[in-house]
């Protein structure tokens, strides 16, 4: 990639455009719908439920961690499941009820049933003063605790009152569990595309990364690819370190690699490096956000996020960054009851397809040529690759690319390095090198070919 001699252009048939159907958007958030009522946690049978909808969609692989295995420097915690929960006032009235929001109860709440009057209920309210008509999510995964969470203004209007408290959970030894599907290329060279499954009904940041992720494996399903790709749907980090600590010795296989949440949104898309800062998936990313439209932008890493931190942790530094739209934390719905279906919609949803499918364009496609005319610029016209009728409006965008692939393919200037170059979209540069490969003008680069230092 981005240095390797590279195959016939024209053979190569992995086009984001043919990954992209029509309707795509829609399709995606029909299936993010079917994930969202699910109480997933870290563990537990809402994590399997959701593997149960993704699976009628990509067929995947599960596995199943017991509880207290090590894996790295954590230990599976017991698993967690949650069957009802609610406050109910003395008139009978639920004024807090798990069945109305599974957002309303502190994840990994321990069991509760008790009789207290709002003083000793309060330390367990949690709500958010600021944005007083959402519920708030909160996690207590690894502290036994118990909680609720509320609307503000839900809170404000509870009297002092004797309530009755019940949250039927359990905790008991279990396992984590993942799921994953591997569509097999050619090389055994990976490419690990990878979404949390760990939240509650939060559309945006679980249910889009998940939905996106199902859709676009079913899309490469018989489809031949270079590389082999990887489609992990896992807990947030603890189930990243326990994919880590099965995989240690074939973690290197892992070329690229992309983490995705937050892609229902209606802003622009935003990455986020890798940890080394210039992989090449970090390029192709920043190259795809920044041809997709405008307010796209790349960000540099940081460790803390989601689970590039843990792919990119020093023990195995792999090239794995993140794509979003807004990015966590920084859109007020984040994190909240907001965070519903009508806040994503499918038109950003199939553009953040799109994205990512721009991705397995270029890694699949991306290598050296030679121009087989190198020798001032090629007569294109008598070659019909000059538009000579008038009123085509696409012509001069498609002879620049042309110009520029016959100009910097000298044997050490890859697709994408021209893309990058150019500031044309990769699609543009590898339709003008299979054009162009057509008409005899190009050709894939042998090492003989490559100029010498």
């Amino acid at each position: 990639m981005g240095g390797d001699m590279a195959d016939s252009a024209a053979s190569r048939g992995i086009d984001a455009a043919r990954l992209v159907r029509p309707g795509i958007g829609e399709d995606i958030h029909r299936l993010a719908a079917e994930l969202y009522p699910i109480c997933r946690s870290i563990t537990g049978d809402g994590v399997r439920q959701s593997l149960d909808i993704l699976d009628r969609h990509l067929a995947l692989e599960r596995t199943e961690v017991p509880t207290g295995t090590e894996v790295l420097d954590w230990t599976i915690p017991r698993e967690w499941n949650i069957r009802d929960a609610y406050v109910k006032a003395s008139d009978g009235r639920r004024v807090i009820d798990f069945e109305r929001s599974n957002l309303s109860v502190l994840s990994y709440s321990i069991p509760v049933r008790a009789h207290m009057r709002l003083a000793e209920l309060r330390p367990h309210l949690f709500s958010l003063p600021d944005e007083p008509d959402r519920i708030p999510y909160r996690t207590s995964y690894y502290a036994e605790r118990w909680g609720f969470c509320l609307a503000h203004r839900d809170l404000e209007a509870m009297a002092d009152d004797d309530y009755e408290v019940v949250i039927d959970s359990e905790l008991k030894d279990g396992a984590l569990t993942w799921g994953e599907h591997v569509h097999r290329g050619a090389s055994a060279d990976e490419v690990l595309l990878s979404a949390h499954i760990c939240h509650p009904s939060l559309a945006n940041d679980n249910c889009s990364g998940l939905a996106v992720l199902a859709l676009l494996g079913a899309a490469l399903s018989g489809v031949a690819t270079r590389f082999t790709y990887r489609f992990l749907f896992a807990p947030g980090t603890i189930g990243a370190i326990a994919w880590l600590a099965a995989n240690e010795a074939r973690a290197c296989r892992i070329k690229h690699g992309l983490v995705v949440s937050c892609l229902g949104d209606s802003a622009a898309p935003t990455y986020k490096r890798s940890r080394r800062g210039n992989a090449v998936v970090d390029r192709a990313m920043a190259h795809i956000v920044a041809t997709s439209g405008p307010g796209g932008r790349t960000i540099a890493f940081s460790p803390y996020g989601y689970d590039e931190r843990q792919y990119g942790s020093p023990g195995f530094d792999l090239p794995v960054g993140l794509l979003q739209r807004s990015p966590f934390g920084e859109f007020r719905e984040y994190h909240t009851s907001a965070d519903d279906l009508d806040f994503i919609r499918p038109e950003h949803l199939a553009h953040s397809f799109g994205l990512v499918a721009s991705l397995i364009e270029i890694v699949e496609n991306d290598g050296l040529f030679i121009n087989l005319a190198p020798k001032g610029e090629p007569q294109l016209g008598r070659r019909g690759l000059y538009t000579l009728i008038g009123g085509d409006k696409g012509a001069p965008a498609r002879q620049m690319a042309m110009l520029w692939v016959l100009n910097q393919s000298d044997g050490s200037h890859s697709l994408l390095d021209i893309a990058e170059r150019s500031q044309l979209s990769f699609s543009a540069i590898l339709a003008a090198a299979r054009t162009l490969e057509e008409a005899g003008l190009l050709a894939p680069a042998r090492a003989q070919d490559r100029p010498q230092a």
